[in-house]
């Protein structure tokens, strides 16, 4: 039998408390226990070791990319606001689209978000990243590299924040590079947008927007391009994960309830049911 709730909340209150409680838990998890309990050197040498796979490749390019813009004062003060408000604009509005519109693949695509954020905090504490921005840096968590060709845009250029600006620096984890969840999140976006977007400019919008934040994190030297593949292949564990989870445990259970299976409305989700109408910790 699926575990209810002993009282009935909205289902918009039910997917913020679900939404907002994971985000919470993440952004605890990822701060407390990061670039604070790190040693700036260790941070360092990660970045060395993705320097050298991307050198190995023929494929560094993260100061060839800031050094032909970082003269664009207004270009780069662009991106820097692309960088800071669109990873979470985006995403949002994403959320509330799909509940509004597409509820009946909502819950697939919120649980494979869930999932693949929550991932990325794997990859934080194993492998704890400075990014190129911190190289040249001389504060609390940067190497104090001489030769660092990186610029710190949003503290140096201008932007809506700043970790150092706004006191973010001592509470947010500075390490936390691989995976980046800007790629993650746009491709998420991208992965739900495409597909159900009706005009061709925006679906070109949409399937671009991945791209256009890769191009945003590497110009403000906030990752290294490879922490996108980082990002790409947490929201593919999530997608992979919400994908077994409808297979091998939600449709069997509405089979057994005699409910219609979510292959007979469309792959992987059964249709037509208002999202938290009758929601159960298994539906989830």
């Amino acid at each position: 039998m699926p575990v209810r709730l002993p009282f009935q909340l909205p289902p918009v209150v039910k997917e913020a408390v679900l939404i907002g409680g994971v985000y919470v838990a993440y952004s605890f998890v990822r701060n407390e226990f990061g670039s604070a309990a790190v040693e700036p050197a260790a941070a360092a040498r990660n970045a060395d070791r993705i320097i050298d796979i991307e050198r190995a490749m023929g494929l560094y390019i993260e100061a060839d990319v800031q050094e032909a813009f970082i003269d664009w004062t207004a270009f780069i003060q662009f991106w820097n606001l692309f960088y800071g408000v669109f990873h979470f604009l985006v995403t949002f509005v994403c959320l509330i689209w799909m509940y509004r519109s597409h509820n009946d693949r909502y819950r697939f695509w919120r649980r494979a978000g869930l999932i693949g954020t929550s991932t990325a905090l794997l990859g934080y504490a194993v492998f704890p990243l400075m990014p190129p921005r911190l190289l040249g840096d001389c504060g609390l968590y940067g190497a104090c590299r001489s030769d660092s060709p990186y610029i710190d845009t949003v503290n140096d250029i201008g932007g809506i924040w700043s970790f150092e600006q706004s006191g973010m620096e001592a509470i947010s984890n500075q390490y936390a590079a691989m995976p980046s969840l800007h790629i993650g999140w746009a491709l998420w976006c991208a992965l739900l947008l495409v597909p159900r977007l009706r005009t061709p400019w925006a679906k070109g919008i949409a399937a671009a927007y991945p791209l256009l934040t890769l191009f945003a994190i590497v110009v403000t030297a906030n990752h290294y391009w490879i922490d996108g593949l980082g990002g790409v292949a947490v929201i593919a564990f999530g997608w992979a994960v919400s994908t077994a989870w409808e297979r091998w445990w939600i449709a069997p259970r509405q089979e057994r309830l005699g409910e219609k299976s979510p292959q007979d409305s469309g792959p992987l989700e059964s249709g037509g049911r208002e999202i938290g109408s009758s929601v159960s910790v298994g539906d989830a």
